[in-house]
């Protein structure tokens, strides 16, 4: 112990010998003869209190020891108390108890030892309560670092937009999330697949278990199989010890597939299997693994298109397709894009320290006239190219230009200047639209000509007026 001793007893001699004991011990002690003024100082001082030691009697002009140790114990300080009697009885100890006394010793030839021994409990009780304190600061630390990490987890993973079909998506992904049944994410690329199937995973009742993601059309399938599903050691070469896949991973959790209309019919049987009985061995492996994994799937491709065409699996896509939730395209929410603009702009200049704060009006407009073949990650990375180089607090016009791809940047200037001649505009403004249609096809002409629902030869027609050949990597 090395805080203050309280004591409290009507008896001076008694104050003075426990006084004289405890600070023989190297303890500082506070004397009381009656119990009110004793209240008073434990109230305002039990953060440097250790003990307190209290006589059963107090005499007439005093609350009765019972009372004053209810009233500190009530007032769940943590103080412990040690209670004296010159002649207690068995019921007055149980009484003592009750009141929230930690000990119960008769003022007799004993009561130097019986206080000694005593005061070894407190210390180990005081003991107990540091660690238990550290214990709680340290529980306290690490939940705070948990909700910091969580926020900065939902901020990176934030469904931003207030279109009608962006409320409409985050409807369907709030009341998807608590069934755990598989979900389908369609989209062109760059529209927030992987942002919908966190989102799923966070407001479903996995959240706290792992969320696992893969990009089949990352790997190649001759690995994909031992990525998946895990191998024993010896499957193959290089498999020099057993691996765990991506499925028994995510057990209890979500496992996110990416891409998956990459994957071959034969494949495709195989991951069916899967979802459907939630049971698979590893590769080269003879036990079969029992796991309990929701599946989020996503992918680009046109799958309707696939199905008809026989290289997708029709009753695979019908077990993914418990809800399909399909993204739409950033240049079809128009509306979201001045206020994805902020948002990724106030994102950036906070991670890399920049001073600008907002975009110009101008700057806007350019924006919102571009129609974004690489959708919501495209528009992020042209944000963060135009705040970098932006001089001052504001993006301006030519900031945003000079991010845009060059290819399109002179387009979206022509479409974006009132100077110029209606004619030049018009042509500025569909030499754009051809690019961006020829962009979003891989430079296929016949199916940009068909996004723009114009013929082939029409197409041609403006492919050879805007030299549209020399735009192609």
């Amino acid at each position: 112990m090395n805080r203050q001793i309280v004591i409290v007893d009507d008896q001076i001699e008694v104050r003075r010998l426990l006084s004289s004991i405890f600070e023989a011990k190297g303890n500082s002690t506070k004397c009381f003869e009656n119990g009110d003024d004793a209240i008073a100082h434990v109230t305002a001082y039990s953060h440097d209190i250790d003990l307190v030691i209290l006589d059963l009697d107090l005499g007439a002009n005093s609350p009765d020891g019972l009372e004053v140790c209810r009233q500190i114990t009530e007032q769940g300080k943590d103080v412990p108390v040690i209670m004296l009697t010159g002649h207690g009885t068995t019921e007055d100890a149980v009484e003592a108890f009750k009141a929230g006394a930690i000990d119960f010793i008769t003022k007799d030839p004993y009561m130097e030892d019986n206080i000694d021994l005593s005061t070894k409990k407190v210390e180990r009780l005081w003991a107990h309560v540091h660690e238990r304190q550290r214990l709680e600061g340290e529980v306290a630390s690490l939940t705070k670092k948990h909700e910091e990490l969580q926020a900065s987890l939902n901020q990176r993973w934030k469904i931003v937009g207030d279109s009608p079909q962006i409320k409409e998506t985050l409807k369907r992904v709030q009341l998807v999330a608590r069934v755990p049944r598989p979900v389908l994410v369609l989209g062109e690329r760059g529209t927030g697949k992987e942002l919908v199937a966190r989102a799923i995973h966070n407001l479903s009742d996995r959240a706290n278990r792992p969320y696992i993601t893969i990009n089949c059309a990352a790997v190649a399938e001759s690995l994909l199989e031992s990525e998946l599903f895990g191998h024993e050691a010896g499957a193959f070469t290089g498999a020099t010890s057993q691996k765990e896949g991506k499925f028994e991973l995510a057990d209890g959790g979500t496992l996110f597939l990416d891409e998956i209309g990459n994957m071959s019919m034969d494949f495709q049987a195989k991951i069916l299997r899967v979802i459907e009985y939630q049971r698979f061995e590893r590769v080269a492996g003879r036990e079969s693994l029992q796991v309990d994994v929701r599946v989020i799937a996503a992918t680009n491709a046109d799958l309707e298109k696939n199905m008809r065409e026989g290289s997708f699996r029709e009753d695979l896509y019908d077990r993914l397709a418990f809800e399909v939730i399909r993204l739409p395209a950033l240049r079809e929410r128009v509306t979201d894009v001045p206020l994805l603009a902020e948002y990724f702009l106030a994102r950036f200049a906070a991670e890399v320290g920049l001073s600008v704060t907002h975009f110009s009006a101008d700057a806007i407009k350019v924006l919102v006239g571009y129609s974004f073949p690489g959708n919501v990650r495209e528009f992020k990375n042209v944000v963060e190219r135009a705040a970098y180089s932006a001089d001052g607090s504001e993006v301006t016009k030519s900031d945003v230009l000079r991010a845009l791809p060059q290819s399109t940047a002179p387009a979206a200037e022509y479409q974006d200047n009132t100077e110029l001649p209606l004619d030049k505009r018009v042509e500025a403004y569909e030499r754009s639209l051809c690019l961006q249609s020829l962009v979003n096809s891989g430079f296929n002409q016949k199916e940009a000509a068909e996004s723009l629902k114009i013929t082939y030869d029409q197409f041609r027609q403006r492919y050879r007026k805007y030299d549209l050949g020399k735009e192609k990597k």
